[in-house]
Parts: C-alpha cells; structure tokens; sequence
C-alpha cells in the first residue's frame, strides 16, 4: 500500500493549474503550427500567425495563454493500492484555491449559478475520479473555457439514428457554434453510456493529444472523417473562413443500453489546455 499525503496533493495541483494556463500541451502546439503552413487562405494565415505568437509570448513569459483561465476540471486516476492520509477533495480544492490565487489567474467560479456570486478564489474545482489497478496517483489539471463550453451539446439519439445520425450531430452542433469558441477548435465526442457518462467522455477525450488516434481502427478512421467534414464548412480561425476550423476530433465510447444512443459533443478552443503528473 503506498501512502499519499493530502498535502502533496495540494501542492502538484497548485502548480498543474498555473503550468497548464500558461503553457499550450506542445501537440496543440504542433497542430497550429502545421495548419498554418497549409492553410491557403491569408487571412487564415495571419490569425493562425497571432496564435502562435500569442501561445509563444505565454511560455516564454509564463503568463495565460487567455484571459479566461476556467472552471477548473481536475481528472484523478487512483490506484486501488494507494492510501491518501488527509482528506482528498479539500486537497484538490485547496491546490486549486492557491493555483489561482498564487499564479494571479482569473477567477472564474460562482457559487450558485442563480445569485452568481463570486467563490472569489476559483473553487470549487469539477472533480473526477476514476479507480484503477496499481499504486499510482495520476492526477490532470484541464481548465475549462466558457465561450467553448457553451457550444457544446449533447443528444439521447435512437438507435436507428445510427451512425449517420451520429455523424449528422457532430457536424451541426459545430456549425451551430460557428466562430463563437474560438476556432480551430478540438472537438471531443462522447458515445454511449448513460447521459451523464457520455457527457465525461466527451470532455475526457478533450485530454487525449491532438495527434493521437482512438486505438479501434473504426473509431480513428470516424474521426478522420469527421475532422474533414468539420474543416470543410470553412469556419475557419476566429471564423475568418479557411480550410482550419478543427485540429482534432476525439471520440470515446462505452457500452450503452439497447434502447439509447447518447452522443455528447464537448467543444475546446484551441487553448485546450491540460497538464498532468504522477504521485
């Protein structure tokens, strides 16, 4: 049995949140940058260009990448053979308290979401929790945006939808967004599962790398398809027009029930920001 102290909890969280608001995961990075160079489309160019001037200027200054630094989603992966000495969720909490206070990130979080008050402090953090075999602590910091968080959706489609049903989804819920989150976005896809569940796989395939296809064949080749259909609306970067709407589509599944097909389309900026570390 391996012991975990709260307090190291608190601490690598505290930096997760500063380290992943300041610094683009280098994927993201790479896909902007290699969309640029294929971009026909000045204007595309240039925004493209802004973009990747902007994501420098954030790591070579340490400061946000955006001005909005998220509700902040914290992904834990616990191994069955760890022991935490402490109280988990004040841990993750107070990590996030002092990311955002310490690293004078903006604090975006109220307490009820009818009176709309201020936490003033970024807490509480959207706490998941996965238990898996070993005794590890793997622990991921994903703030969340609201200008793409608001386009995303989801759907209790019928079986008979199908996948044609499925595909028709995806491409509306990004052509209803348009220019709104921010493009290129990544756009995570949720299937299967109970409503609530494909909603978390939708925005858990949002931390899967941006160049790093789902390991069935069917799946990665649904993606592919996908992201060709989305970049064909010609959306474009900050909805400019371009052939770089999407950098990504990243779909996740799990077993449903006979009578559903829940589908959840969770959309991300292209600051789709998340870091992660092992206890």
């Amino acid at each position: 049995m391996k012991e975990i102290r709260a307090e190291q909890i608190t601490q690598v969280i505290r930096d997760l949140c500063i380290e992943a608001n300041c610094h683009l995961p280098k994927d993201v990075q790479n896909a902007i940058t290699g969309c640029r160079a294929c971009e026909p489309f000045p204007i595309a160019q240039s925004i493209l260009g802004k973009i990747e001037e902007n994501f420098s200027i954030a790591d070579q200054d340490n400061v946000p990448i955006c001005q909005d630094t998220g509700l902040a989603c914290v992904f834990l992966e616990i191994g069955q053979d760890v022991h935490i000495e402490g109280n988990l969720k004040e841990a993750v909490n107070e990590g996030v308290r002092r990311g955002y206070v310490e690293g004078f990130l903006r604090k975006s979080c109220v307490k009820d979401p009818i009176d709309r008050v201020n936490t003033g402090d970024n807490t509480p953090a959207v706490l998941y929790c996965d238990v898996v075999e070993g005794d590890e602590l793997k622990i991921t910091v994903a703030p969340k945006g609201f200008g793409s968080e608001n386009m995303s959706q989801i759907k209790m489609l019928k079986p008979s939808d199908g996948l044609q049903g499925v595909k028709d989804f995806i491409v509306k819920v990004v052509e209803e967004a348009g220019p709104n989150p921010c493009p290129p976005i990544v756009v995570g896809v949720g299937l299967g599962g109970t409503f609530d569940k494909a909603a978390y796989l939708a925005k858990k395939a949002l931390m899967r790398p941006v160049d790093e296809r789902n390991a069935d064949s069917f799946y990665a080749e649904l993606e592919k398809e996908m992201l060709e259909k989305i970049n064909a609306l010609g959306i474009g970067p900050q909805g400019f027009g371009g052939k770089t709407t999407a950098l990504a589509v990243n779909i996740e599944t799990l077993p449903t029930h006979i009578a559903g097909l829940p589908c959840a389309v969770n959309i991300n900026c292209h600051v789709t920001r998340h870091k992660s570390a092992v206890l």
